[in-house]
């Protein structure tokens, strides 16, 4: 576009990781700068490590009116992932920043690895499997999840997925969204219910809503207290829309029958006691992550800054 040569500044480790990544990012670019640190950096770091950059790749690092501020020279944010709230889209129009972004590219990684979540759970594999490797032979085989009451709060891309993946098992489904979701109800034969109704009713909940002030914390001490004692929680979303606190207060009380997390509110977490729950389980925020995921959106981030330095 403006400069013969684009500086073009990468933070994702998926991409900087990865040398095919890096090969093919090489070959749009001059020399592209890679975050070397393995995670994603704070403000203060991407405004350092981005310096004069024209464009800056990121997944879940904040772009703030600070960060902004402190980048003149940038032209473009590229978002790697699933999610805009980790960026302030206010403060992008207010420095003429343009966005590239394209939603739901790794929704079927993230959709498997919920499903997995559900097998897992109904199944008692994850807490068999944690009692035999100490040792305890315990043949609990929990139950199946066909025909189960599933509750997906969130039926955007990646929810619309896991309500097709949950087809052959014969659930009843039931959604909540803001938006009016009878058409796709229809298709799949699915019930368009309140929170409130899949809370209380849902013998599955699973969570794939953004993070905004309505949805922070809507699962809290009041909606664990009004579960089935034989529910069970998913959150492969982001982690400050459940109440840590109050889950792992219900699990240890066993006011639910468990849960599995792939988010938390502080990515690694450090709740020793929570992550210790016997009845949780947990991944590192890798519901996006499998290979084909990561290269897909790697690639889709790749197509938006070589449409816009070319057009």
């Amino acid at each position: 576009m403006n400069r013969a040569v684009p500086q073009v500044a990468v933070t994702p480790p998926p991409i900087c990781t990865s040398s095919t990544l890096r090969d093919e990012l090489s070959t749009l670019f001059t020399q592209p700068r890679f975050n070397d640190k393995g995670r994603y950096l704070s403000e203060t770091e991407l405004i350092q490590f981005a310096g004069d950059a024209d464009a800056l790749l990121v997944g879940r690092d904040r772009i703030t009116e600070q960060v902004l501020s402190g980048l003149p020279q940038l032209k473009i944010i590229v978002k790697y992932g699933v999610g805009l709230d980790n960026i302030d889209v206010d403060a992008l129009k207010k420095h003429q920043v343009e966005l590239g972004w394209t939603g739901g590219v790794n929704r079927r990684s993230v959709a498997e690895l919920t499903l997995g979540f559900m097998l897992g759970l109904c199944h008692n594999v994850f807490n068999a499997g944690g009692a035999l490797k100490q040792g305890q032979w315990v043949k609990e085989g929990g139950k199946l999840l066909r025909g189960k009451t599933v509750g997906i709060v969130g039926c955007g891309n990646i929810g619309k997925e896991v309500v097709r993946l949950l087809k052959p098992f014969e659930c009843k489904v039931w959604i909540r969204d803001i938006l009016d979701m009878s058409e796709f109800c229809r298709e799949t034969h699915s019930l368009e219910k309140s929170f409130e109704e899949v809370v209380s009713g849902a013998d599955i909940i699973s969570l794939h809503v953004p993070l905004t002030d309505e949805t922070r914390l809507m699962m809290n001490a009041t909606a664990f207290r009004r579960m089935r004692s034989t529910a069970y929680l998913i959150n492969t979303s982001r982690g400050d829309v459940v109440d840590e606190a109050a889950l792992k207060e219900a699990l240890v009380k066993e006011v639910i029958a468990g849960a599995a997390l792939d988010v938390f509110s502080q990515e690694p977490p450090e709740d020793k006691d929570l992550l210790a729950c016997p009845r949780l389980m947990v991944t590192p925020h890798i519901g996006g992550n499998a290979l084909e995921a990561v290269e897909a959106m790697a690639r889709t981030a790749f197509q938006h800054l070589d449409e816009y330095f070319n057009k």
